[in-house]
């Protein structure tokens, strides 16, 4: 029986048979359904997708992909992050279906539905998994928290709100004026 008794895990091969056009995510073998997202939302994906986009390609630094797009941490781990990259030095984790094993940096927008999930499961999960550094933009607050991943889990290294500039210790030199994202 695949993953529909409580006391089962959902996994891979179970995300891989949900048949109907909804997203979908799991995490420790839990399965959660991810709404469309929001206006305000979508500005922020594409304005914050354009900024790291234009760094990563103008400087030949490796991939960037958005969501809808399977990252697969793990059999029990599926995940779609709004944004994520992947180094040049890691391009062998993608594949022509998804990301096998953990981006270099992945970004999670908060929407009303996601914030515990984003704040703790996810955060939680991509520890686990090795994600070098983890950003969570807050709609509401216009702010970004960015997180580095050391021996204890995610430190954060800064809350960059509109008025600030933010860089990435993963992306190095790139500098975003979040009055541009905001």
């Amino acid at each position: 029986m695949i993953g529909t008794q409580s006391a089962l895990k959902w996994t891979y091969k179970d995300y891989l048979s949900f048949s109907d056009e909804k997203r979908y995510e799991i995490i420790e073998g839990e399965k959660s359904m991810l709404p469309s997202l929001n206006t305000y939302h979508q500005k922020i994906f594409r304005r914050l997708g354009e900024k790291i986009s234009g760094f990563v390609y103008s400087n030949d630094l490796g991939e960037v992909f958005y969501a809808p797009y399977d990252v697969v941490l793990s059999d029990e781990d599926v995940v779609q992050p709004d944004i994520l990259y992947v180094s040049r030095e890691r391009l062998d984790i993608i594949t022509e279906k998804n990301i096998q094993g953990s981006p270099d940096l992945i970004i999670e927008i908060i929407s009303g539905y996601s914030e515990k999930q984003d704040r703790i499961e996810k955060k939680k999960a991509y520890s686990k998994h090795g994600v070098k550094e983890y950003w969570i933009v807050d709609p509401a607050s216009q702010s970004i928290e960015v997180m580095i991943l050391g021996e204890l889990g995610y430190t954060t290294i800064g809350i960059y709100g509109k008025d600030k500039n933010l860089t990435s210790s993963v992306l190095k030199g790139m500098d975003v004026n979040l009055k541009e994202v905001f």
